[in-house]
């Protein structure tokens, strides 16, 4: 049985950032759900971006829609799910969001070069690294209104999931829980009661 308490998730950020080892990491973690958000693209989307396109918003539009539908169809079913998914505009987020107004959104926030050294030792099915630079560009942060933990990726893959868990698990539990440096809390993270 999937854990119940804590809400579903986004793990967002551009290519590189980690969202996949994250997400897997951290619903391993909670005793929930894991989809990768690149498993759910069509085929014409993940053949555009192996040819070096980035997609447009026309082309993201139904992968949105679908991701939302999987969170949505995972709720009425009683399980939570994280999706990785780069989630850059913040309309890409609400519309996501439609899907399950409880939906939080964890950032991981990396500079450039960061993300670009990582970038050199993977080998991904449809994602050039020459995506980089225009994923950077359209990425739009997390607004203080909007319900999400942003972590910097200059740290272990274990560190940061103990860092989500930690800010879940407290906020579950009733207890306000400050981030540690490194995080930041956007808009309010909310939890059903253990």
């Amino acid at each position: 049985m999937s854990e119940t308490r804590y809400p579903p998730m986004i793990i967002m950020g551009v290519q590189g950032s980690g969202k996949s080892t994250i997400g897997k990491a951290l619903a391993e973690r909670l005793n929930i759900d894991f989809i990768d958000g690149d498993d759910l693209h069509p085929k014409a989307n993940k053949d555009k971006m192996a040819g070096g396109t980035p997609l447009t918003d026309e082309d993201r539009v139904p992968w949105l829609k679908t991701i939302g539908q999987t969170i949505a169809d995972g709720r009425v079913d009683g399980r939570i799910t994280i999706v990785a998914c780069s989630a850059l505009k913040r309309w890409y987020r609400e519309l996501l969001r439609a899907s399950d107004q409880d939906l939080v959104f964890v950032h991981l926030r990396g500079e450039r070069d960061l993300v670009a050294e990582r970038l050199a030792h993977r080998d991904h099915e449809y994602m050039p690294t020459t995506l980089l630079e225009s994923q950077l560009e359209t990425l739009e942060p997390l607004a203080e209104w909007e319900r999400g933990i942003v972590i910097s990726i200059e740290q272990r893959p274990e560190a940061i999931v103990d860092e989500v868990t930690r800010i879940l698990t407290g906020r579950a539990a009733g207890r306000a829980v400050e981030p540690r440096p490194g995080a930041t809390i956007t808009g309010a993270i909310d939890t059903q009661p253990a």
